[in-house]
């Protein structure tokens, strides 16, 4: 008991010091984590887009290179971003534009070198995500959607997507919360998120282990409710779980509610049984 007494203490005491430090990392890490994901799904619906966009053998040549061309950059940015981690990530952007370019090109911002960086991994994994997301749509909704003139954009938009978005929700929010986590690795760029205040903190008092019980106690808060958050989000777009015919609508027909009126060349018909007794 006193060793978690002593730990309730450092804690206390870690807070009292740098708890306005702790809650500004909180807040640059949620919003580095939201702002990093918005921008990869969309990186992620347009390498979706890019490789998927159809073609025939009677289609001209340059056509076909150019949908080949892009379907290999885009298989490169996803293979190279999913196959190296993060931190080297950071390093080679954040440190080798200055290195390649002799410091011509470099970020004066380290929030937007964070964002960008945090933005491009989360969009090679999206990419694979809308992908499957759109195959797994069935191929008549596409059909029914050129039938009526649609190009593959507007196909895309107004009736691929919309059913894609519900099947590829659950890893939306998967990649949300792993970047909450993958912020972490930023501080080799000097971004001051919630885990370069412990390391700041861990610096000057040596209390190691009561700093990472608050970080683990805020990053598994956070995730915690970023979980729920998105749940009641797949919940929504799932929609009411029973639904009732609308019988009063009088263009709806319930079942033995409509007679068959017949054709001329049936008996059944009264008007033409009137002729025949007739």
């Amino acid at each position: 008991m006193n060793v978690f007494s002593k730990l309730i203490q450092d804690i206390g005491s870690l807070w009292q010091t740098y708890g306005s430090q702790y809650i500004s990392g909180i807040k640059s890490t949620l919003l580095l984590a939201i702002s990093a994901t918005l921008i990869g799904c969309i990186i992620g619906f347009i390498c979706g887009i890019l490789n998927t966009i159809p073609y025939s053998k009677n289609d001209s040549p340059v056509k076909k290179f150019f949908l080949k061309l892009l379907r290999a950059i885009v298989r490169i940015y996803v293979e190279v971003f999913r196959g190296t981690p993060m931190m080297l990530q950071a390093v080679f952007i954040y440190f080798g534009l200055p290195y390649f370019s002799n410091n011509a090109m470099r970020f004066n911002n380290i929030w937007s070198a964070a964002l960008l960086i945090v933005s491009i991994n989360t969009g090679a994994y999206m990419a694979e995500s809308v992908r499957g997301g759109i195959i797994s749509v069935d191929s008549g909704q596409t059909e029914g959607a050129k039938a009526i003139g649609m190009n593959h954009f507007q196909t895309m938009i107004n009736v691929v997507f919309p059913q894609a978005l519900r099947n590829i929700m659950p890893q939306i929010g998967n990649n949300f919360i792993i970047n909450i986590k993958d912020t972490s690795v930023m501080f080799i760029i000097g971004f001051t998120e919630f885990f370069a205040v412990h390391k700041a903190a861990v610096g000057n008092t040596y209390l190691y282990f009561p700093s990472a019980t608050i970080e683990m106690i805020g990053y598994l808060t956070m995730t915690l409710i970023a979980s729920f958050i998105l749940r009641w989000i797949e919940k929504k777009l799932d929609g009411e779980n029973s639904y009732e015919l609308a019988a009063d609508d009088q263009l709806v027909m319930a079942a033995g509610t409509y007679n068959h009126p017949g054709t001329p060349f049936e008996e059944r018909n009264r008007e033409f049984g009137e002729r025949r007794g007739s």
